[in-house]
């Protein structure tokens, strides 16, 4: 089956719908895990044990997306993201200008806390029992991006990791999304950041009316 091709130009049109009652919260719940296999097979998955979580690397290795096994021994982020500092430096970033944690090595992280609850499992846990447990325990972080059937994990701060309802027919099978704002404010020149596509994102704010917000974009096609 020939993909479909969902440009992301400057003024890129995403809508993000996150369910408003049981039964929406459900279905997206119940596809978002299925299609979160899908992706994760298609990837190396690696542990890492002094985290108690799992990696996911983006194929060019410039970002990874971590989540927790256990949200009660997690060292910093239940959920985070992980990318390369340089193109940002390059790009103007005066690192001392972000918020204290952000920098690690040549590194920048984000993420948020979902839980304190010791993750329990039946057996050895798996990548995919693990994000099961975000669902269980963190289900409004969940969504799901309509234009380009999407689902995600909302990391605050307008900071997700997305992925493809199906990976089949998308060619934006994972996406790292960032909220530029802050590296704006530390001297970044959004235009000039190698690696990103700084866009415009058509969303929903807090009383479901739609509005425009920037977004740095880092998209993968895994087929």
């Amino acid at each position: 089956m020939k993909k479909k091709s969902i440009l992301i130009p400057v003024l890129l049109v995403a809508t993000v719908i996150f369910a408003g009652c049981t039964s929406q919260l459900d279905v997206v719940a119940d596809k978002s895990i299925s299609s979160f296999e899908s992706v994760i097979n298609e990837l190396p998955i690696e542990a890492d044990s002094e985290d108690s979580s799992w990696i996911l690397t983006a194929p060019d290795n410039s970002a990874k997306f971590l989540w927790s096994k256990d949200f009660s021994s997690t060292t910093d982020y239940d959920v985070k993201l992980e990318f390369d500092s340089q193109p940002f430096i390059n790009a103007g970033l005066d690192i001392s200008k972000l918020p204290e944690g952000a920098i690690y090595g040549d590194k920048i992280i984000l993420g948020t806390d979902l839980s304190d609850e010791k993750s329990t499992y039946n057996g050895e846990a798996t990548p995919l029992d693990s994000y099961k447990k975000i669902v269980e325990k963190s289900r409004d972080s969940i969504g799901y991006h309509v234009a380009l059937d999407h689902y995600g994990i909302d990391l605050e701060n307008g900071n997700m990791f997305e992925w493809a309802k199906d990976i089949s027919t998308n060619d934006k099978d994972i996406v790292f999304v960032l909220n530029p704002q802050m590296f704006i404010d530390a001297g970044v020149n959004p235009q000039e950041v190698e690696g990103w596509v700084f866009a415009k994102v058509e969303t929903m704010d807090k009383d479901g009316k739609k509005i425009e917000v920037d977004k740095f974009l880092k998209p993968f096609d895994l087929k």
